[in-house]
Order: structure tokens, then C-alpha cells, then sequence
């Protein structure tokens, strides 16, 4: 409160419109819940007709958390196959659509609601994980997947548990391994977990994060000049569908 009186501006991005009538989304600089804002020239997309502003609006934080993740840490490659722990949310839903355009042949995805998880199929998804079974049958589960169609990359959104879980199934037990590329994105489940070394010796893992401060300049450049248009343009045309519900300005205390 203290902070708004002293005109503090909330926001740090959205969809305006530029002086010439040329409607954008952008990362601003003084805030974006305001009438006018400053806002970062070369953090700019020029938005497609047939998107409207709120699924624009939506999309970006989604996008980045999974086509960054995807694209830069995992680099992935067309058939390959993706798990990502914690799909149900907004930003797994879109993750689920942008590692099938990239071209992953088989999707797995967990998490706990059941009726989300299955709606996830028709996004995309080809095998659903319930993180509401008990951890033998999880990891029997999983481990049976990862037998017929070997992970490649690991998606993840939870931490906490589910990943102690993943990596217990991942464990290599004296032979060759196959190559995984583990991403972590968010903490849903919390923030800290337990890791063997013993795990990280008997595995060809490749572990990392993807969030600000772990992409390059080069890799946030190509985030608004390249994987932004796409996917605006991709949503545009309803070939990447994104689910949002729509409140009044007023309401956003209570919505938050």
C-alpha cells in the first residue's frame, strides 16, 4: 500500500497498443497495469490478427517456461520421448503442445487431478501417470515405460517427491544407460529433495534448470524474436489451444 502511494506500478509485461495503432505484447519497464506504460523496445512481439489479447497475455510465462526448457536445456530432437512431472497446469498444458510441435513421438505426463490428466490426451499426450498411487506402483509404472520407450527428457514442474521418485527410476544398475536430460522448471511440491550421489554415478543424466538467470542473452533474444511470434501465430490459427477464463479488472484481488 505504502509502495502504490509512492506510485509504485504492478506488472512486469503485457498487451498494449503502440502511438501508430499496432497492437504488441511487451516487457515494460515501469509496470503494466496502467493506462500507459514504458516499455523494452527489443522485448516487443508485433501480435498476429486473430489472437485476442488475453490468450496473448496468457501465453508468454507459459511458453518460456516450457519452450525455454525444451528447446535450450533439453535441445530436443524430433522422436524423441518427453516426461513432464506436473502437466496439469497451465503452463503443462502448453508444454504438452509445444514437445509435440517440436516433434517428441511419445508424451508422458503426471500429476494429480484425473480429469485434467485426461484431458491432456486430447492435447497431445499419449500415456497419463497418476502421482495419486502409491509410490511402488509410480514407480513400477514408469519404470515399465521407461523400459519400452526410454525418457529422454524429463519436464519438471513439481520437484519435491515426484523427482526423488523419477530418479529412482532413472538409477542405472551396473550396465549402460540410456542418455536422459532432466530440466527442472518449478517447486510445486517443494523446493528441496534428496539426490544419491549413488543415483548420479549409475546414470548418464544431464540435470539442469531453465528460469531467469540460467538462459543466455543470446537464448531470451531468440525467446522474443523467434518461440513468441511462433507461438502467438500457432494460437492464432487454434492449432495451439490455450484455456483461460477471463475476469474483470476490479475482481483481480479477489481473483489473486
Amino acid at each position: 500500500e505504502k509502495e502504490n502511494q509512492n506510485g509504485f506500478i504492478v506488472g512486469s509485461d503485457g498487451i498494449g497498443v503502440l502511438e501508430n495503432g499496432t497492437r504488441v505484447y511487451a516487457r515494460g519497464i515501469s509496470g503494466t497495469i496502467a493506462e500507459k506504460t514504458l516499455v523494452e523496445k527489443n522485448r516487443m512481439v508485433v501480435l498476429p490478427d486473430g489472437i485476442e489479447d488475453a490468450t496473448a497475455a496468457a501465453m508468454p510465462n507459459a511458453v518460456a517456461g516450457s519452450a525455454m526448457a525444451l528447446r535450450f536445456r533439453a535441445g530436443i530432437k524430433s522422436g524423441e520421448t518427453v516426461l513432464i512431472n506436473g502437466a496439469t497446469g497451465f503452463t503443462g498444458q502448453m508444454a504438452v503442445q509445444i514437445a509435440k510441435h517440436y516433434g517428441a513421438k511419445n508424451i508422458i505426463v503426471t500429476g494429480r487431478n484425473e480429469k485434467a490428466l485426461k484431458s491432456l490426451l486430447e492435447l497431445g499426450a499419449d500415456e497419463i501417470v497418476s502421482l495419486k498411487q502409491d509410490d511402488e506402483s509410480f514407480i513400477s509404472q514408469l519404470k515399465e515405460i521407461h523400459k519400452n520407450t526410454p525418457i529422454d527428457i524429463v519436464i519438471d514442474y513439481l520437484w519435491g517427491h515426484s523427482a526423488e521418485l523419477i530418479f529412482s527410476v532413472l538409477k542405472g544398475n551396473g550396465n549402460f544407460t540410456h542418455r536422459t536430460r532432466y530440466v527442472s522448471v518449478g517447486s510445486m511440491s517443494g523446493d528441496t529433495i534428496q539426490l544419491s550421489a549413488q543415483i548420479l554415478r549409475s546414470v548418464d543424466l544431464q540435470l539442469s534448470g531453465s528460469g531467469l538467470g540460467s538462459w543466455t542473452k543470446e537464448e531470451v533474444k531468440l525467446l522474443f524474436s523467434e518461440i513468441l511470434p511462433e507461438m502467438f501465430l500457432l494460437a492464432s490459427k487454434n492449432i495451439l489451444k490455450v484455456n483461460i477464463e477471463t475476469v474483470n479488472l476490479s475482481d483481480i484481488e479477489k481473483m489473486w
